[in-house]
């Protein structure tokens, strides 16, 4: 019985370019059909199918060995290119469908950048995805969290207490213990602690946030804790501004642990004894994404923070 004829191409395709590509390199049709897991008179068929599409001679056949005419130099040249562009395309579109490309937009406040979570989770992410692009952007909690359920922003880096929009969900990363800040003349700035019932009288300083957000929630969950309502009077925009406010005597202010980093003239952080409120860290993200940078990014950060079981 004869052997089946292989079917003759009807047009252009990238294989035929791989086919062409092998047999140029190897040099003979036989090392060529290895490399490529097919037989070698497919392999002849595949290149006179070629020659028929192109309407000219690839191959000079008078010679015993592989010799290019002309037009088969002009097509192996840019074959080459063709099939490097094409695997290349290939590759980062792999890439991208795996998260290893593309670009996240990143909220924070300037509260978790003192804490050291931010470059160290950013940090690690890059180390493990060099290629995909991170743009920080420093928002207020509550318009990170609508932004984010907005589409307009991936992931977050927040301060709660906060109201969490639908569709998107927290984690907490960080418990840190709170901290008192004092003008450096005030009469409890000479000690290392201090137990917070020992300044009820004290105007406290606050961001401008409601009552069951943020450091302002803090502050009034540890002063009741404490046993005392605290006077909030005086608020500012950020801990840098309210640094400064406590720095001139317009009152004391609470907040994590890691502030005490911003070393301002004129201000003592001291220790709070026998408080049980932390101020927690916590990233921010939609349910259900379909970006696998931003899905990866998120899985990174699951695992990094995730907690450990014993």
């Amino acid at each position: 019985m004869a052997a089946p004829r292989t079917p003759r191409a009807t047009q252009f395709e990238l294989r035929h370019l791989r086919y062409f590509i092998a047999l140029v390199e190897e040099k003979n049709f036989e090392r060529a059909a290895l490399r490529l897991g097919i037989a070698q008179p497919g392999l002849s068929q595949q290149i006179r199918n070629l020659e028929t599409l192109v309407g000219l001679p690839l191959l000079d056949r008078a010679k015993r060995s592989v010799h290019l005419t002309l037009s088969g130099q002009v097509l192996f040249d840019e074959a080459r290119k063709i099939v490097a562009q094409t695997d290349a395309t290939l590759l980062q579109l792999r890439r991208v469908g795996r998260g290893q490309t593309g670009r996240i937009s990143i909220g924070y406040v300037a509260s978790v950048a003192y804490s050291g979570v931010l470059t160290e989770s950013l940090s690690s992410f890059r180390a493990d995805f060099p290629d995909i692009e991170m743009h920080l952007v420093e928002t207020e909690m509550r318009m990170q969290l609508t932004r984010i359920a907005q589409g307009e922003l991936d992931f977050g880096y927040i301060r709660p207490p906060v109201a969490v929009p639908a569709g998107v969900t927290t984690m907490t990363v960080l418990r840190e213990p709170l901290v008192i800040a004092l003008a450096q003349d005030h009469p409890l700035a000479s000690v290392e602690e201090v137990d917070l019932s020992a300044l009820s009288t004290e105007t406290f300083i606050t961001p401008r946030q409601p009552a069951d957000v943020g450091f302002h929630c803090n502050t009034l969950a540890a002063c009741q804790a404490a046993g005392f309502e605290p006077t909030i009077t005086p608020t500012g925009r950020d801990f840098t501004t309210i640094a400064s406010m406590v720095a001139v005597g317009l009152g004391a202010a609470i907040g994590p642990q890691s502030l005490s980093c911003l070393q301002l003239p004129g201000v003592r952080y001291l220790r709070l004894v026998r408080n049980p409120v932390t101020s927690d860290l916590a990233i921010a993200y939609r349910k259900t994404e379909s970006s696998p940078a931003v899905r990866a990014f998120v899985a990174h950060q699951r695992a990094k923070y995730a907690p450990r079981k014993t």
